[in-house]
């Protein structure tokens, strides 16, 4: 079994309540909206991903018989609840922003329309994926925007909490703008850059780092960056430059070297020297190591001249924000807006629009969410991708949807793009959407 691919992978009480919607015929349309109530510390804006990711949950939803019949040894679901499930397909329709836009607090990113068993029973996947791709693409992006253009890639794979994690995580850096990832898979999956270098222990299988260089150009030919901080850092790079002709004369260029543990500015610094003095100015340096945003910031800042950077753990979970305060709400019921009023987590009711406003030299100026029905001069970020339970265009390129996130990022005022300090954005809530709201109280 695939567990990302099951009906399965949900909240037990997702179908306790398809159960009862069910037997109580319970079958008009409902309206759910997903949306981050706040943010983490730190966080000026989130970047949304994982839309694709829940079209294709929501285009390939059934409960197959083994699940079935699992689910009825279980002895907690009746026929008329089994029989539902049997059949059940999702027939609903999705509005969304698109992936890699930036978003903030108490703005839908995802509104489903269906019946209300389908569109409750599909909440903690979609949950689930829009809230791990969110994260970890807003992480990303953070050390996008400190990179001075400079490559990430992501080296969190073996550190991430799961392989569904480790891929995602891969395609959310990527879609934020790093160049590329050591998961392999990721290149097969979503054609993204792969890259990757040697381990310590390769170096160590061998008995000197001189035969160890030379045996992975030699198997490498076209991608030889060697790890030189295994034993002593500046003592390698001596070695890399001695070797260099001999691999030259076999027609293989050393392409960088990658430095992985200790002071990497100073380390930086002391290699590039001898690179260049030992006739090697064009081998770049990576840098590796635990690396975070805030460290990228600090090694931009010093000048350190190192190329390119991989960014792992960190990244990979989110180390600093490791969740976010997300909800998918139940705002309509067959006509009818519904409003959560729990303390501390009150809810805005009815289907609603985001708009975004911007000052003159085309940055973000503030937000304002409405109801649909409402009129509004900004630019709606809400748009129908999927009616009747299909698509309503194919899966756009993630290359594609990587521009747009450049674009968003390009477009943030420079208050947002602190690392240090918290700079609410304004969100704006018209005032038809408090007058609905008042309504709503008055019959609850």
């Amino acid at each position: 079994m695939n567990p990302s691919s099951t009906i399965l992978l949900t909240d037990l009480y997702q179908l306790t309540m398809v159960q009862a919607y069910v037997e109580q015929d319970m079958m008009d349309t409902a309206v759910f909206e997903f949306f981050v109530r706040r943010f983490p510390a730190r966080r000026n804006f989130l970047m949304t991903a994982g839309l694709e990711q829940v079209l294709d949950f929501l285009e390939q939803l059934h409960v197959s018989p083994a699940e079935l019949e699992w689910l009825e040894q279980t002895g907690r679901f009746s026929r008329s609840c089994l029989d539902y499930l049997e059949h059940l397909r999702f027939s609903g329709d999705v509005h969304a922003m698109q992936e890699g836009t930036a978003f903030f607090p108490n703005e839908p990113i995802l509104r489903v329309t269906a019946p209300l068993p389908q569109a409750q029973l599909v909440e903690t996947r979609i949950m689930n994926l829009l809230n791990f791709q969110t994260l970890i693409a807003s992480k990303a992006a953070r050390s996008v925007m400190v990179a001075d253009r400079k490559p990430l890639i992501d080296f969190g794979l073996r550190r991430a909490h799961g392989a569904e994690a480790g891929l995602l995580a891969a395609r959310a850096s990527y879609l934020a703008g790093f160049a590329g990832t050591a998961t392999v898979l990721a290149g097969m999956a979503y054609d993204i850059p792969i890259y990757g270098t040697m381990a310590h222990s390769f170096v160590q299988a061998h008995t000197d780092e001189t035969t160890a260089f030379e045996h992975f150009a030699l198997a490498q030919p076209e991608h030889t960056v060697l790890l030189i901080d295994t034993y002593d850092t500046e003592a390698a790079a001596h070695k890399v430059v001695a070797l260099a002709p001999n691999l030259q004369q076999q027609g293989i260029t050393v392409k960088g070297v990658r430095l992985d543990s200790g002071d990497l500015a100073d380390h930086a610094r002391k290699v590039r020297r001898i690179l260049d003095e030992g006739g090697l100015p064009q081998a770049q340096i990576l840098a590796s190591g635990n690396l975070d945003e805030y460290q990228l910031q600090r090694l931009i800042a010093t000048g350190a001249p190192i190329d390119s950077f991989a960014v792992g753990t960190a990244m990979t979970t989110s180390a600093d924000a490791p969740s976010l305060d997300c909800a998918y709400k139940l705002q309509e019921y067959a006509g009818r807006p519904c409003r959560k009023r729990s303390e501390g987590k009150a809810t805005w009711p009815g289907r609603k629009q985001v708009y975004r406003h911007y000052i003159q030299d085309g940055r973000f100026d503030y937000d304002t969410v409405t109801t649909v029905q409402d009129s509004d001069s900004g630019d709606p970020l809400m748009h129908p991708v999927m009616t009747g339970g299909r698509r309503l265009v194919p899966a756009p390129k993630l290359t594609e949807l990587r521009e747009w996130a450049a674009t968003q990022l390009a477009l943030l005022p420079d208050s947002l793009r602190s690392l240090e300090a918290d700079h609410p954005y304004e969100v704006r809530i018209s005032q038809s959407l408090q007058d609905l709201a008042r309504a709503v109280d008055q019959y609850v």
